[in-house]
């Protein structure tokens, strides 16, 4: 019995370590090759996972092969950090992604987003300049508004244009605020009509393709609006990893005592 705990604490990390090695050597060559701000952002946090991640599994696979007592209770210790840490995320991605959606237009298939809305974390982190210039850097970069101008030929006016299901960063930074009325020429041309506006992203809008809404607060919403599917995605994988996590805390355990 004892032996297979053991057994099944260096099975689950020699995966473990497995894992680590793409992890890391991904983080390495985009440290190295990443040619823009956006490729080299995750370099330093997946070189980080990776190593600790290296670290952590090789003092399971020795300690419980081999029977060496204090590599199981510092691979207890890390285990237990990570847990605690992921916890924590898991708790803290739930309280800051549960407040705020997209408003529904009558008549529009794409709906518009109110930085308002969302949590106060949030909103502050986008409105800090330094973080939002680093996101409109990979906003634009990604050129992903310069792919609304291929469907130009397809909505040739804003009654067709109404009918195209935007995604919340389409819907955000693309396009200006449906309270704008605007007129429409393309996907990413509007013409200003006459203010004032009550919506101080009107005159934040500009027909440059490197301007566009990438300033609006609706853009800053509409990342926020993406940014919740991912965390939830990763929230609920998160509480599977806690349960694995448990499961494998709980027999390393036990190989510690025995050991």
């Amino acid at each position: 019995m004892v032996r297979c705990r053991n057994s099944l604490v260096a099975i689950f990390n020699f995966f473990v370590f497995l894992l680590s090695i793409p992890i890391l050597f991904s983080g390495i060559w985009l440290s190295l090759h990443g040619s823009t701000q956006c490729e080299r952002f995750l370099d330093m946090p997946m070189i980080a996972l990776g190593a600790v991640l290296m670290v952590v599994a090789i003092a399971g696979v020795v300690g419980s092969c081999c029977r060496v007592t204090w590599l199981l209770w510092f691979y207890l210790c890390a285990m237990f950090l990570l847990f605690v840490i992921v916890v924590c995320f898991t708790i803290f991605a739930f309280l800051v992604t549960n407040k705020g959606s997209g408003e529904t237009i009558p008549g529009k298939a794409y709906k518009e987003y109110r930085l308002g809305d969302y949590s106060e974390w949030l909103q502050k982190r986008m409105n800090d300049n330094h973080h939002w210039k680093s996101i409109r850097s990979c906003l634009y970069d990604d050129k992903f508004c310069n792919r609304l101008e291929l469907f130009s030929d397809i909505y040739r006016n804003a009654s067709a244009f109404s009918k195209k299901d935007l995604n919340s960063l389409e819907s955000g930074c693309c396009k200006p605020s449906n309270d704008c009325n605007f007129t429409y020429v393309s996907p990413t041309t509007w013409n200003k009509t006459s203010g004032p506006y009550k919506n101080p992203d009107c005159n934040t809008w500009d027909n440059d393709k490197e301007k566009l809404c990438y300033d609006c607060q609706a853009c800053k919403a509409g990342f926020i609006d993406n940014l919740k599917t991912s965390w939830k995605v990763v929230a609920i994988v998160n509480i599977i990893f806690i349960v694995a996590l448990m499961i494998v805390y709980a027999m390393a355990c036990c190989a510690a005592r025995n050991n």
